[in-house]
């Protein structure tokens, strides 16, 4: 399954698993590269010193390439981007910000940078600044989201014909049914956060896990919009914010409501009321826990046969 994507990465498969705070540590992203997918650690629930602990496992673990997830708004960002750099991580994801700080000072590193969006403007951003490639991320995607809330759908079709660089679709992606419809709108690839959230190798607390396994659909919701938008299970700390966002609570008093540490204890210490749980709507989708191995065989199975089936004209069901 070779491409632009592949080729870029030094991939087997089109396959990258999202960078996840407090899911994905070296046991998943070993994994899934191992399985010729490409693994990426989640910088933004890591301090500098463990970020180094976990690029070093992870090589450990595995001689494929990895990568790693930053998010802009990390208050150490320099410290996490001199770690991947001394540490020689061979890919760096950005998200939550603008992609221009970082790009330039990363690839002349000799490292590939790929940055992820939610809007066909800011992918023509992404091209100005030089990235290497785009995730465009569907208002369906778990955790922090995009405030234009477009669908993958929707987006992924605008994205391919504003950016002709290599692009990822992201959000609501959790079979391979859904990658062969990403690729189809133009996408190169898939990113996949929750069904790998919700795997063996993840380090995500076994509460967390169970509880998403056993969603439905409508459990999740997009919150805290007058912060940074992020797609929560509805639990008691999410009830919480909807009323305050129903009475107009501002951002500084949603702040106070946040605290500190909240997606920790909820999704790694697996407190379920109290914690700020973050996962996507294709959760309603999922209910197991498999292991990284038994995803990715599903994923590219699942993807060859409905392929041959769409070519050979058979009938199929969803």
């Amino acid at each position: 399954m070779q491409n632009r994507i592949t080729q870029l990465f030094g991939i087997k498969y089109p396959v990258i698993q999202g960078g996840m705070v407090w899911c994905s540590g070296w046991r998943l992203v070993s994994a899934v590269s191992n399985q010729g997918g490409l693994g990426l650690l989640g910088a933004g629930s890591m301090h500098p010193e463990t970020l180094q602990e976990h690029i070093r496992k992870t090589r450990q673990a595995t001689d494929k390439p990895f990568g790693v997830n930053v998010p802009m708004l990390y208050p150490q960002l320099e410290d996490i981007m001199e770690v991947i750099v001394a540490e020689k991580v061979p890919i760096v994801f950005t998200s939550a910000g603008s992609p221009k700080k970082w790009t330039k000072w990363l690839q002349e590193r000799g490292i590939i940078v790929a940055h992820v969006i939610a809007s066909s403007y800011f992918a023509q951003k992404c091209e100005e600044a030089g990235v290497d490639a785009i995730v465009a991320e569907g208002f369906e995607a778990g955790g922090h989201n995009g405030r234009e809330e477009t669908t993958t759908l929707s987006l992924i079709p605008s994205v391919r014909k504003a950016t002709k660089l290599p692009l990822l679709a992201a959000g609501g992606i959790g079979s391979g049914k859904a990658m062969l419809a990403a690729m189809a709108l133009g996408a190169d690839g898939v990113q996949i956060g929750s069904r790998f959230a919700l795997t063996q190798e993840s380090s995500a607390h076994e509460n967390f896990k169970q509880l998403v396994a056993g969603l439905g659909e409508g459990g999740t919701k997009l919150a805290l919009k007058k912060l940074a938008p992020v797609r929560l299970v509805k639990n008691e700390f999410f009830k919480q914010v909807n009323e305050a966002e129903l009475r107009g609570a501002d951002a500084e008093e949603l702040n106070r409501l946040l605290g500190k540490g909240r997606a920790k204890l909820g999704m790694f210490e697996g407190n379920l009321d109290e914690g700020e749980l973050e996962i996507g709507q294709v959760a309603a989708q999922l209910n197991d826990i498999p292991t990284v191995e038994e995803v990715m065989t599903r994923l590219i199975s699942e993807y060859e046969q409905v392929r041959r089936d769409l070519v050979d004209g058979a009938n199929f069901s969803f």
